[in-house]
């Protein structure tokens, strides 16, 4: 074989036959999950849904389908990219990506300034009813439950810097505020500006140095607030919340709230969201038990989700004996007696072990692995779309994995590409046992293809 050299300039072709054009077979992953929504006529749903958002005339220019403009977002969760800069490029760049959205190779993938139009246009209730249609599909394949959930929050990355940040009272910036204190001190003269290594020696060795979110706001993003992440740094995030079937791990609710929102005010609001769309989706379930950390006991809480026929399992922070109050109403302290009553039972800690599990399991696959812990939008409407789009995208890949063992199309990167050649001799022996309706004949030919190929290429072939 002869070696192969790279030419340092091509001849662009003016006509490229059609029969010479890129192909690609597409991924099992997204091949299947198109299969999945044309049956349940996805499409048809959201284009009728959002008729009305459009022109009736059918004047312009068409926009994006509605479905593409769906599905390029899900594609942002299953290949962990966050901005739509990067969400665009990647589906103009890959021919499987074109074969799921159904973009031919003559025409161009959909910009992300039209991923922003489309999404500015559409309400927050549209993306609502597409995430309660993906439960209602759920149900329907017999995967959802909904009578116990979990509960539990994390921060959002806001898109907006601390350096941003201004006085509400007078509007001016860090530095400027910094520099009045200096004056008022007498480190520097009224009409003196100091230098950038005085201004941060000055503000490093102050006391009492404390940023307030009923003092300060963000000049680019005012909805966020000045919160502590995960890994200890100060930020500009918000807070997401994830209701969870404990069950079937399917996210229920996905509200997103002002980060300086504390968990125990809105363990009843995220609860009722989640009923809502069960509600909507026409489900017939009623969430009847919640699991929570310690973080959600509130009094208040607890005895209104006991008036809605909620039983809470929250455990009791440590808190010192004098700082209880003794004066609360007698319904009050019913409601978290019965909580604690409930707490100490083996069905608590089995709930507990499973919120920990499964509810994590629900933020490390949306925020870390799906590209959503930073946000790239302003605003919390903004925000609360994308993030309901992130958790309906890891509703479609949990039911993908309970129905064709399908998680995500990344499944076969620890192990190699499934060869185009052994999936169609695994199926071909697939069809060839089946009829015979012997288990024998089944699990031997399992077994040979698990030793000889690995457990996920088997899954895949056998899904193709």
């Amino acid at each position: 074989m002869a070696l192969g050299r790279r030419s340092r300039e091509h001849q662009k072709e003016l006509f490229v036959p059609h029969e010479r054009l890129p192909r690609s077979e597409g991924h099992v992953f997204y091949r299947k999950l198109n299969e999945l929504l044309a049956e349940a006529e996805f499409d048809r749903f959201v284009e009728k849904l959002c008729r009305k958002y459009y022109d009736e005339d059918n004047c312009g220019r068409p926009s994006i389908p509605p479905g593409v403009y769906f599905r390029m977002l899900w594609v942002g969760y299953f290949e962990g990219i966050g901005s739509q800069r990067g969400i665009a490029w990647r589906c103009h760049d890959s021919l499987s990506l074109r074969e799921f959205l159904g973009v031919p190779l003559t025409q161009n993938a959909a910009d992300y300034s039209s991923l922003t139009r489309v999404r500015d246009r559409l309400p927050y209730e549209i993306h609502a009813a597409a995430f309660q249609f993906v439960l209602k599909l759920a149900s329907e394949k017999g995967l959802l439950k909904g009578k116990t959930v979990g509960v539990d929050s994390t921060t959002l990355e806001a898109n907006a810097a601390m350096k941003s940040i201004v006085r509400k009272d007078t509007g001016e910036d860090w530095r400027a505020y910094v520099v009045g204190l200096m004056q008022e001190q007498g480190v520097v003269e009224k009409d003196e500006e100091p230098t950038d290594e005085e201004l941060r020696r000055f503000d490093k060795r102050r006391k009492n140095k404390k940023v307030s979110n009923e003092d300060w706001e963000s000049k680019t993003d005012p909805d966020a607030r000045i919160a502590q992440m995960k890994d200890g740094r100060t930020h500009l995030a918000y807070k997401a919340e994830h209701v969870a079937d404990l069950q079937s791990e399917l996210i229920l609710a996905a509200p997103v709230y002002l980060a300086d929102q504390s968990d125990h005010r809105t363990l009843v609001d995220s609860v009722l969201e989640a009923q809502v769309h069960l509600n909507e989706a026409g489900v017939e379930a009623t969430i009847g038990e919640a699991a929570a950390d310690k973080g959600y006991h509130a009094a208040e809480q607890i005895e209104l989700a006991e008036a809605l026929s909620l039983r809470t399992y929250i455990p009791e922070p440590e808190r010192p004996h004098q700082s209880r109050r003794t004066d609360k109403p007698p319904e009050f302290k019913a409601a978290v007696y019965a909580n604690r009553r409930r707490t100490k039972t083996d069905k608590s800690k089995r709930l507990q072990r499973l919120r920990s599990e499964r509810v994590e399991r629900s933020f490390a696959h949306v925020c870390e692995t799906g590209g959503a812990r930073r946000t790239w939008l302003c605003g919390i409407e903004k925000v609360r779309k994308r993030h309901l789009i992130a958790a309906l995208a890891r509703n479609l890949g949990v039911m993908l994995r309970a129905l064709l063992g399908l998680g995500t199309p990344r499944g076969l990167q620890d192990e190699g590409q499934a060869d185009g050649g052994l999936a169609a001799l695994l199926h071909l022996a697939w069809l060839a046992v089946k009829p015979l309706r012997t288990d024998a004949l089944v699990l031997c030919t399992i077994m040979t293809a698990l030793r000889q190929t690995g457990a996920n290429r088997v899954r895949y072939a056998l899904a193709a």
